[in-house]
């Protein structure tokens, strides 16, 4: 018997997939427990729709996290951090601090944990930051590190 699965089914398939099982395991387990969906042909357009939604759902978010990335290009961020004599930093800017400095100079909403920043930054200056908007975008945020 041919199944749609509603939900990943260990060792057999993910999610969306078309799967050939016994009948007896389709009665008894795939169907009562609603892992699955017999394969018809109305079954299959439904998926098939469901697909096309779901690409277009991708696609959108895409391009909404291209134009974030574009727009972020040109902006940059602020952040002043005491210093003593000859320039030596105490302390250091985190993620945590570009995130605050953002929302609050930019007004714009950036999860600190999808900033890509190595280490904490501990020098004047400007630097740019990679931050993962989407797994297959990066926009650069241009943090500029300042005397108190």
């Amino acid at each position: 018997m041919k199944v749609i699965l509603l939900e990943d089914v260990k060792s057999l398939g993910k999610k969306g997939e078309i799967v050939n099982v016994n009948d007896g395991y389709a009665r008894n387990f795939i169907l009562p427990k609603k892992l699955g969906v017999e394969a018809t042909s109305k079954n299959l357009n439904d998926l098939k729709l469901k697909k096309a939604n779901e690409e277009k759902i991708a696609k959108e978010i895409l391009e909404e996290a291209k134009a974030f990335a574009e727009d972020m290009k040109d902006k940059s961020v602020t952040v002043s951090i005491k210093t003593g004599e000859g320039g030596k930093t105490f302390g250091s800017v985190s993620t945590k601090e570009i995130a605050a400095a953002a929302k609050e100079q930019l007004g714009v909403d950036i999860d600190k944990k999808k900033l890509q920043l190595a280490e904490p930054i501990r020098t004047l200056g400007t630097t740019i930051v990679p931050y993962r908007v989407h797994p297959k975008v990066t926009a650069q945020i241009t943090v500029k590190v300042k005397e108190a």
